[in-house]
């Protein structure tokens, strides 16, 4: 996604429904954007069961610290169909955009 001109990436945490809960907006991909963005939605969201991502090395890097630091046990889904909740949600922000 650009913004002013630059790229960033944006990690967003949705529900069942595709309502989003929360996201966060850096300037790359990287483990440690994603660790952050993890921590957050968990700050206010709590600690779920099951993440569904897609095959973001930066995500699952981000996932497998948490639970290997935390003592947690946060179940990693990959899978391209139920993450396209996300994927359909983006379409409105990128229609806000001029065509490239």
């Amino acid at each position: 996604m650009k913004i002013k001109g630059n790229w960033a990436s944006l990690d967003r945490a949705v529900d069942k429904e595709g309502q989003t809960l929360d996201f966060l907006l850096t300037p790359n991909r990287a483990r440690d954007a994603a660790e952050a963005f993890l921590h957050k939605a968990i700050g206010n969201q709590g600690l779920p069961e099951k993440i569904t991502i897609d095959q973001s090395g930066a995500n699952t890097a981000a996932i497998n610290r948490y639970n290997r630091t935390r003592k947690t046990a946060i179940v990693i889904r990959h899978s391209k169909d139920l993450n396209n909740i996300v994927e359909q949600d983006q379409r409105a922000g990128k229609r806000i955009g001029p065509p490239m």
